[in-house]
């Protein structure tokens, strides 16, 4: 393999690279023109044909916009061997490249999909993975190469991603290793220079060497400009060009050689450039996919096109060149070109509406239909701030002013879901004529921006309602006002603004849409309008994959109100990725909330904290003041139940002191319940009762409070251990009462604990008990299953003696250490030392390993990872995975390297 100049310390690290064990992913970063590309052949060099399939493709300027368009073009070989994948994951392939409708997928789900599509094609083949130009990528498949790139370890597949310093990208955060290709030192670029350019005169050859600072391409490419004939000029006024960055003078010199050439070739690659046709070798990758240039051959023996050896297609030379052509042609010219582009890809809805809007100048209703189709397209597809320009630039191109405000209205509303609120507050008002007044339009907007960014439930409330009243016609503005009326509604957490919100709706009658009902029945109050939510809400998501991902995290949110979420949870999953990386990034910050929500309720509390963590730094990055108050409540809740009181009541402090002012009643319930929950893990059953309360008197339920019958078997204990049994009775029967066993699973199994608690009939106890423990949603919902347990065996030690409750009080204890809920786990313990059992030791013998759990523990101490173990087992190492995840809290552990010491702890026990 021949040494490039100046390059030895780089090349051996490429080496290296190439010859470690495993995949493994690593960008090359430096300035532009600084080799490399050179370097990324290079390394094909090195990957010889028996040992690697290479696969190469750029990043392309001109589809920068264009959802999975890199992904594609990277792919595009590959894509063959789909064949070879579950239903599930062609289907994943197929949405993102527009083969048939459907949801797009999250980023983990697709990036999941190449995985095994990569590990599929590397069975025959290790695979080296070439990307040029990365930062020319589109968002969404930068972001699929990313998760890819972080997880090739074990696997055949290499990938190197060439990216410029100078142009920030998706890659800036990818958290891949990284190697800096730096500019030639000076022994070498004077090397270089003097291999390529012996007859340059030594003045010449030190004006270039200064000029060009160790970048390899200008110290080729600047004397050949300086020998262009410029008569009468000497080298230092033709490199006159004082600080200008390197690559803005490269550009000049592209652009003498680009101004020589016949006009009919300037057209040629004008419509290439314009197209996105690649640069340098590997260039184009997706044969058909863009223009092919014809009739260039002057361009050639000019430097600027090369001929890809792999498709036979004319390339650019450098990323340069294009981006001269483009910046040298009159608006006219690129019109023209854009024109000719359009009628090429008449079939692809994207690429041909991107090009008939850029083709024209004036109002055209046929062109900014075929807008409007592909920013659907782009939304489908996960792209939802292409689908926000491609709608701005479909209103520019509006024939009628109702189009224009229309679709204006659709592009704010969706920005306002992209979390980019100031964009869509400025497409709302661009519309508003001087003096005007607010639009319905600019209303939505404005509400969730005051919603978002300030809590501001009362002022926002008035003006959405006020707009309902005046607007004359169905369609989507009106469910927009009336969806964020509800939002704002279920913020404020108010019986008076339920009632007035209740009461528009009603005057709308049939107008009302069949989810916008839904989501009021469920978020106002489940304890009078719960009956039959969960049916609705089941019916609804039948047809997720035709819903708007707004329209998904609402139908989540009435879901979690009746306890049904769980079902929803692995759609919200792979969803998630994708709104939050590309798409509609606030309904993104809703759906780890109710991930949070779930994996908290389901007992996977050490999840619930990273999606906590994430959704906060997510919401504090974009500015959502409501949604970062809103996940510290969770996190508050979550701290309180885990005995961590403390940190709960700080949150608390600040949740309460921010939302109750604003009359954010919502914040306000969940601040009292973390209060009730840190209280009752400490044991202060008094200072529980007096928080509890405060959300809903015992004996009823609070109207339109959501924490009334969500705290009920909170309020029931505290009573009961202050001594206010008659309270806790009246409570627990005004739960059975009200129906709330029939609401939710969740619902039942607290009122038949609360009931069980509340009985001074042993008979009743012990059959509302079994009720409850035998309940089939109890495995659901362990934390309050196994408080229920902890007050049966309480009562078994009263009333039948120890060892009638022993069984029941280690099981409850069990579950508390395994939940990790310190306080009622010492509880438990204190109970069982009172019942005769042993002094405390950690309860995790009591729960033995499966064979198949034992044996791939035994397996992973023994240093092997999840492939080898999988190999041996004949699983999956995503079934080893979860085996191991349900190993760790059965032997106390949190970690691989503790097994070896856990397992002979177990093996003793």
């Amino acid at each position: 393999m021949e040494s490039l100049v100046g390059r030895d310390g780089v090349q051996g690290q490429l080496s290296a690279f190439m010859t470690a064990t495993g995949g493994q992913a690593l960008i090359l970063r430096g300035e532009t023109g600084v080799g490399k590309s050179t370097l990324l052949d290079h390394v094909a060099g090195l990957a010889a044909p028996e040992t690697h399939r290479v696969i190469r493709a750029a990043g392309v300027e001109a589809e920068a916009e264009l959802p999975f368009a890199g992904l594609h073009q990277l792919l595009y070989s590959l894509l063959p061997h789909a064949a070879g994948l579950d239903e599930g994951h062609r289907a994943v392939f197929d949405v993102v490249f527009g083969l048939r409708e459907g949801t797009a997928p999250s980023v983990m789900s697709l990036g999941i999909a190449v995985l095994d599509l990569l590990s599929l094609v590397t069975a025959e083949t290790p695979l080296l993975l070439l990307l040029d130009d990365g930062q020319w990528m589109d968002a969404s498949s930068a972001e699929v190469c990313g998760f890819v790139g972080r997880r090739l370890t074990g696997s055949s597949v290499k990938m190197l991603i060439a990216v410029r310093s100078d142009v920030g990208s998706r890659f800036d955060t990818a958290a891949l290793p990284e190697l800096l290709v730096a500019a030639l030192s000076e022994e070498a670029a004077g090397h270089l220079l003097d291999m390529r350019h012996p007859q340059l005169d030594t003045q010449t050859r030190r004006i270039v060497l200064e000029h060009a600072s160790g970048n390899p391409l200008a110290l080729l490419e600047l004397p050949a400009y300086l020998n262009g004939g410029h008569t009468g000029r000497t080298p230092e006024e033709l490199l006159g060009f004082g600080n200008i960055p390197l690559s803005r003078r490269l550009q000049h010199v592209y652009g003498i050689r680009i101004e020589r050439l016949a006009g009919p070739v300037r057209e040629e690659l004008l419509r290439g450039a314009l197209d996105g046709v690649g640069a340098g070798r590997g260039g184009n990758r997706a044969p058909g996919a863009r223009y092919r240039m014809r009739e260039a051959d002057e361009a050639v023996a000019a430097g600027l096109l090369d001929t890809d050896p792999a498709t036979g297609d004319l390339v650019f030379r450098h990323p340069l060149i294009r981006t001269t052509v483009v910046q040298l042609a009159t608006p006219n010219q690129r019109r023209a070109a854009h024109a000719e582009l359009a009628r090429v890809h008449r079939d692809d809805v994207e690429r041909r509406a991107r090009h008939l809007a850029a083709s024209i100048v004036d109002p055209d209703e046929e062109v900014a239909a075929a807008l409007e189709a592909a920013a659907d397209s782009a939304t489908r597809r996960g792209g939802a701030v292409a689908a926000v320009a491609w709608l701005t630039r479909a209103a520019e191109l509006s024939e009628t002013p109702a189009d224009r405000s229309r679709r204006l209205g659709d592009a704010a509303f969706i920005a306002g879901h992209a979390a980019l609120l100031d964009q869509a507050q400025k497409l709302a008002r661009s519309d508003l004529p001087p003096g005007a007044s607010d639009s319905p339009a600019t209303v939505v907007t404005s509400a969730y921006v005051a919603l978002y960014e300030d809590g501001d439930v009362r002022s926002a409330h008035r003006h959405v309602a006020a707009a309902i009243e005046s607007l004359p016609e169905d369609g989507a503005t009106l469910s927009r006002l009336v969806n964020v009326l509800l939002a704002i509604s279920q913020y404020a957490g108010d019986a008076a603004l339920w009632d007035r919100t209740k009461q528009l709706m009603g005057s709308l009658g049939h107008r009302v849409d069949t989810r916008s009902a839904i989501y009021r029945d469920a978020w106002s109050d489940v304890v009078r309008h719960g009956a039959g939510v969960h049916e609705r809400v089941e019916r609804a998501f039948a047809g997720v994959s035709e819903l708007e991902p707004w329209d998904v995290s609402r139908l989540a949110v009435a879901a979690y109100h009746v306890d049904t979420l769980s079902q929803y949870r692995p759609y919200l999953q792979r969803a998630v990725d994708r709104e939050v990386e590309t798409g509609a990034v606030a309904t993104g910050m809703t759906m780890l909330h109710l991930i949070m929500l779930d994996q908290l309720a389901a007992g996977k509390w050490d999840d619930a904290e990273r999606t906590g963590q994430r959704a906060l730094e997510l919401t504090t990055s974009h500015g959502y003041v409501l949604f970062t108050h809103h996940t510290r409540a969770y996190l508050g809740l979550l701290a309180a139940m885990r005995g961590q009181v403390e940190r709960a009541r700080e949150l608390q402090a600040a949740l309460d002191a921010w939302a109750r002012p604003r009359g954010v009643g919502f914040l306000t319930q969940i601040a009292d319940a973390i209060g009730t929950a840190a209280a009752l893990s400490e044991g202060d059953y008094e200072a529980a009762y007096l928080y509890a309360i405060g959300i809903t008197p015992p004996g009823s339920f609070e109207r339109c409070a959501h924490q009334a019958s969500r705290t009920l078997l909170d309020l029931v204990e505290a009573a009961v251990h202050t001594g206010r049994l008659e309270q806790a009775r009246l409570h627990a029967q005004a739960a059975y009462d009200a129906g709330l066993p029939g609401i939710s699973p969740r619902l039942a199994l607290i009122t038949f604990g609360a009931l069980a608690m509340t009985t001074a009939d042993e008979k009743e106890a012990e059959d509302m008990y079994a009720r409850a423990e035998a309940h089939p949603a109890g495995a659901g919902f362990p934390f309050e299953l196994a408080r229920i347990r902890l007050a049966h065996g309480v009562r078994l030690r009263h009333t039948q003696g120890p060892k009638a409750a022993r069984p029941v009080l280690v099981r409850a204890a069990e579950s508390f250490e395994r939940l990790g809920a310190t306080g009622w786990a010492e509880r438990a313990q204190a109970e069982l030392r009172a019942s005769g059992a042993p002094a405390r030791a950690s309860l995790s013998y009591l729960t033995a390993l499966t064979w198949q759990e034992r044996r791939i523990a035994e397996l992973a101490a023994s240093g092997l990872t999840n492939k080898e173990i999988g190999e041996r087992t004949h699983l999956s190492p995503r079934t080893v995975s979860s085996h191991l995840y349900r190993v760790f809290p059965k032997l106390g552990i949190t970690s691989r390297a503790a097994l070896r010491d856990a397992l002979g702890k177990a093996g003793d026990a």
